[in-house]
């Protein structure tokens, strides 16, 4: 990623801009990956909020008196390790990794242990018959909602899930790109938005327009990233139904500061503007 930037050091640097929209729309001329678009379009919109003096969240009209609540994941391991994990790490909503020929019992064997609400991610390693079958024991053990449970490429399989699942059913692998939105609608109840696979803050902004009109229900997802990429999620925050952003809490070291999350997942916003991030 430093490579192809540094190869267009330049070029980025002596483009003229007055907002990060002109300027994310030049970096798709560029021909770089999208990953190395994101970190360029969340440095672009932090200078602008500072330049501002406003946090971004504040410049695009919303407020942060109420929001989602980021669940914190649980990772695919030995039932004892999960449970583990839990107790260090209480929390009043987990994401749960799955991907096993034990799904169930595994989700009814930690359900002993909390009575946090429960987010399934299958990893793509379920059949449209299995998460039909699996979604009224997983809605009885406290299960909000089943995420990408198909292949990406599984749409039919997907528009039977949509329609016989009683557990709605979020998009994840199948929705990268603002163009994936679209067909997304006919094929989930809502979408799972990731900045550094989307382009950054401007084209998840578009994307969740988008998703809204079109009825579907959104949430904006994280990597293992550090608190650069989580302060920029914090900022869509009042926008989103959903939240996946423990990113930063999941790394032993950090190289920022900005947007922290509290135990009782209370968000605590900088006084700093655009994304409210300083550099470690």
């Amino acid at each position: 990623m430093m490579a192809e930037i540094t190869a267009l050091r330049q070029k980025i640097e002596t483009f003229e801009h007055d907002t990060p929209e002109e300027f994310h729309a030049f970096l798709l001329t560029t021909g770089l990956s999208n990953f190395s678009i994101c970190a360029l379009d969340l440095a672009a919109n932090d200078l602008y909020g500072k330049i501002q003096g406003k946090p971004l969240y504040e410049l695009w009209g919303t407020h942060t008196d109420r929001y989602p609540t980021t669940n914190y994941t649980i990772g695919i391991a030995p039932i004892d390790e999960m449970v583990a994990k839990m107790k260090e790490k209480p929390w009043p909503i987990y994401k749960i990794k799955l991907g096993t020929d034990n799904d169930v019992a595994i989700i009814k064997a930690l359900r002993e242990h909390t009575d946090a609400v429960f987010r399934i991610d299958a990893n793509c390693a379920w059949t449209a018959k299995e998460t039909i079958h699996n979604a009224p024991m997983l809605k009885d053990l406290g299960v909000e909602f089943l995420e990408q449970p198909l292949k990406a490429n599984d749409w039919e399989g997907m528009e039977k899930v949509m329609h016989r699942s009683v557990l709605p059913v979020i998009a994840d692998e199948s929705c990268i790109v603002e163009t994936d939105v679209e067909k997304c609608a006919l094929h989930f109840n809502g979408i799972n938005i990731k900045l550094t696979k989307c382009g950054g803050l401007t084209p998840a902004r578009r994307m969740i327009q988008k998703a809204k009109d079109l009825g579907l229900k959104v949430m904006v997802g994280c990597m293992t990233e550090s608190t650069v990429g989580i302060s920029a999620i914090a900022q869509l925050l009042p926008q989103l139904d959903y939240v996946d952003m423990d990113g930063a809490m999941l790394l032993k070291e950090d190289i920022a500061q900005g947007v922290r999350i509290e135990a009782n997942g209370k968000v605590v916003f900088p006084k700093l503007g655009g994304s409210g991030i300083t550099l470690t």
